[in-house]
């Protein structure tokens, strides 16, 4: 029996089908896509930036570099998605037509570790802020572990549910993050009123590339696993449709609020603009659902990176066990010490965007079919060999102590892998499909 048929033949109606196309049936509109990618990119990462772009640019400037930073990314995850609406697969399954069926599961490999690590740094970010919450609120000291242990069990609750889970938690706390972001501006506006916002910057200056460069930093991996959601899409147009309103919406939505909330407040410290406005209980509530929806989706995007090397593994079992592990890594302070190999790891993941992307609309679409997996090789090297050389630009591009800050293009190393990869793949890709 054929790997393909025997994969259909064990689809049953609650599988997420990780390891096959999500039937046409099963498809969704856009807009329910779009409040999924919405929700993953509303999240505290971009609100600490927003803070800190708000204390160190005027309020044009960081606008317009949150504006066109998230702009490039609904590009790029439009593009991403647009492969993972046509196909059907997901990131991990979609790199078997680039890699081979034996090396994509490297490539799985380093997408599930990324995702599970980051998975960790999330809930250490989310309990570092609780415990400041509850202790300023109520005087309750509680331990981060602890809060680390309950983070990690709530937010693996829904990705081990699948898609389906994901799209049910964020179409109910989109709108009420919204809400409750909402107040918080309507109250800071009400208490110091709007002059505060044209007042001259209070921290160190940032200049217009670096804020540009980290609006896109943030959250350029997410576009690269876009396929992971995208796959979901009754058609190419409503995958594309979403992912740019999500990424650019949804990146740039928490970003902007921020902006306006530390230059109100003077202060680039979330938590305590939201104590200090009176809104203790919307603060407990916005810190956990923008680390819920979020960090769901990355323990969702690891789970079917390992569902490729582990395919006799039933995929909620994954969840369960990579689950325990990130929250495990979390609870003995992976956020303290994991930052710079996220990073690093950040420059082996975004070249897999350039690669796939490129070869599915310059080079040779007609393999992407998932009946062609039976045919495919163990091994593909011109790919393997253009994911090291777009790995290795991303170090070059990469200010030390974690590259060698060698050359400076877009000051973003990531984009800088994901272009070289997408240039690269598409030059070879042709040269050697000609010779074949």
């Amino acid at each position: 029996m054929t790997e393909a048929s025997q994969v259909n033949n064990e689809s049953a109606s609650g599988q997420d089908f990780e390891r096959e196309p999500v039937p046409q049936h099963m498809r969704k509109k856009w807009l329910s896509m779009s409040l999924v990618w919405i929700a993953i990119g509303i999240d505290l990462s971009a609100m600490f930036l927003g803070a800190q772009l708000g204390n160190g640019m005027n309020l044009s400037d960081s606008l317009t570099a949150t504006i066109i930073g998230s702009i490039i990314l609904g590009l790029i995850g439009a593009l991403c998605a647009f492969v993972g609406a046509k196909t059907g697969l997901s990131t991990s399954m979609i790199s078997r037509f680039l890699f081979g069926n034996v090396g994509a599961r490297v490539v799985a490999v380093v997408l599930g570790i990324f995702s599970l690590g980051w998975f960790g740094v999330q809930v250490g970010f989310f309990a570092s802020n609780m415990q400041t919450a509850f202790h300023k609120l109520w005087g309750m000291d509680l331990s981060l572990g602890v809060l680390s242990f309950i983070g990690g069990l709530l937010m693996m609750s829904t990705a081990i549910w699948g898609y389906r889970s994901i799209e049910r938690l964020s179409v109910w706390s989109v709108p009420l993050l919204v809400i409750f972001i909402g107040i918080a501006i309507f109250t800071a506006f009400h208490t110091k009123g709007t002059s505060a916002i044209w007042e001259p910057i209070s921290g160190s200056p940032i200049p217009m590339g670096t804020a540009i460069s980290l609006v896109i930093g943030i959250f350029i991996v997410g576009t690269v696993l876009s396929p992971d959601i995208a796959r979901w899409a009754r058609t190419p147009m409503h995958a594309v449709t979403a992912a740019f309103i999500g990424f650019f919406v949804g990146n740039s939505f928490m970003t902007i609020i921020a902006i306006f909330l530390s230059r109100v407040m003077d202060t680039d410290d979330l938590t305590n603009i939201f104590i200090t406005l009176g809104l203790g209980l919307p603060a407990i509530i916005v810190l956990t659902l923008a680390q819920w929806t979020t960090n769901t989706s990355n323990l969702y995007s690891a789970s079917l990176g390992f569902s490729v090397v582990f395919q006799r593994v039933p995929k909620k079992l994954i969840t369960v066990v990579a689950g325990i592990i990130a929250t495990l890594l979390a609870v003995f302070g992976i956020y303290d010490k994991f930052l710079s190999f996220l990073n690093i790891i950040t420059m082996f993941v975004s070249p897999i965007g350039g690669i796939y992307t490129a070869e599915y609309l310059l080079v040779d679409r007609k393999k992407f079919t998932f009946e062609g997996l039976d045919r495919n090789k163990n091994w593909i090297v011109r790919s393997l060999l253009v994911w090291v050389a777009a790995t290795f630009f991303a170090y070059m591009t990469t200010p030390a102590p974690d590259g060698f800050g060698w050359l400076r293009l877009t000051s973003v190393s990531a984009l800088d892998a994901f272009i070289f990869a997408f240039i690269a793949q598409w030059i070879v890709g042709k040269i050697m499909t000609k010779k074949g």
